[in-house]
């Protein structure tokens, strides 16, 4: 039996990758990719996936699923510049919250088997001392973890009312080949190889003494394809990625340690954020088989050999923020030739 699946933000990093690990692992599985490159790029994209180049926010997701029968619903699309969310409000709450909307109502009105939404650890906010566990109340301290949370809810209430299945998917600090290095604005090991090919230093904002829990995307991608499939993730919300608690300056360590060059790096002023985000695992291992396969030096070093191959691409910067007061000094003093913001983004971020 041939199922069709549809993936949105499929030219970011989770979206690209999981689309191949469908197309190389289930190939009886159709693949439909939705992106409006804001964020991703066409070279990402598996040319067997049927791919529109298009917004959510408009009649093409409605065509989408006219044309093609939809079983199972991945939405990665996301706009997720976490720490610089305070600052463009409007446009957070429009590309995630509205999107994710538009998404659950075509979900609804053609009967799909499952929707699969990727959230985020900044829902939990500060969390039980740094320690994030599924059953936790959430709190989030910034307007993206207010965003995702706001999605869960949505797509709740749509199982309760409509009787949508569902499954939430909590990942973390996801990095690997196909990532956005050209991100100003998050995912600090793209930032750091960035920085490095272009001859800057490597910045790292306050102490660099916060803890992540880093996931190299490969290590996911039958997880996630599990949480469609898999009755016993029907309905749950579920941390996934990596396991291992990992400061900033460790992390960047490694990093240095794999470029194998001297590196300069400097510290910049703290942000508003988690300080300590470590994330439980025993629900992501139990119902959807993860195993943390991938170390972090082992994962860095298959990005990197990526990264130095890549173009040299323009780096977007946002020219006018929605609100300047308490921008922090190392945005605030962008320059760029956008004059516009960005498109209405269905880009596969990951959080």
């Amino acid at each position: 039996m041939h199922n069709t699946v549809l993936i949105t933000g499929v030219a970011g990093l989770l979206g690209s990758r999981l689309a191949d690990w469908i197309i190389e692992n289930q190939p009886e599985v159709n693949v439909i990719g939705i992106d409006d490159l804001s964020g991703g790029y066409t070279e990402n994209i598996n040319p067997k996936v049927v791919f529109y180049n298009s917004n959510i926010i408009g009649d093409t997701i409605q065509d989408i699923f006219i044309e093609h029968q939809i079983d199972y619903v991945f939405h990665f699309a996301a706009y997720a510049a976490e720490g610089l969310s305070p600052f463009i409000r409007g446009y957070n709450y429009d590309n995630n919250l509205k999107v994710t909307a538009l998404i659950v109502n075509e979900c609804i009105k053609h009967q799909v088997k499952r929707l699969v939404f990727t959230s985020t650890l900044a829902v939990y906010g500060h969390g039980n001392g740094g320690i994030f566990e599924e059953t936790q109340t959430p709190k989030p301290i910034d307007p993206y973890g207010v965003a995702k949370y706001g999605c869960e809810m949505d797509i709740q209430i749509a199982g309760e009312q409509h009787g949508l299945d569902w499954c939430i998917i909590r990942p973390h600090n996801v990095y690997g080949i196909k990532q956005n290095i050209w991100d100003k604005y998050r995912n600090v090991l793209g930032i750091w190889m960035y920085q490095h090919l272009n001859g800057e230093s490597m910045t790292i904002f306050g102490d660099g003494k916060q803890t992540r829990a880093f996931s190299f995307i490969d290590d996911s991608l039958k997880p996630l394809w599990n949480a469609a499939i898999t009755p016993e993730a029907s309905k749950e919300i579920i941390n996934l990625g990596g396991i291992e608690e990992t400061s900033i300056l460790e992390a960047n360590r490694i990093l240095c340690k794999v470029i194998g060059e001297d590196v300069n790096v400097v510290h910049l002023e703290g942000r508003h954020e988690v300080k300590h985000s470590i994330p439980t695992y025993k629900k992501s291992i139990d119902i959807l088989g993860f195993k943390h396969n991938t170390s972090m030096y082992q994962g860095l070093t298959k990005m990197w050999n990526w990264a130095k191959e890549q173009p040299m691409r323009d780096r977007f910067v946002w020219s006018k923020y929605e609100l300047e007061k308490g921008i922090y000094s190392f945005w605030k003093n962008d320059k760029s030739n956008n004059t516009n913001l960005p498109k209405s983004g269905v880009s596969g971020y990951l959080s």
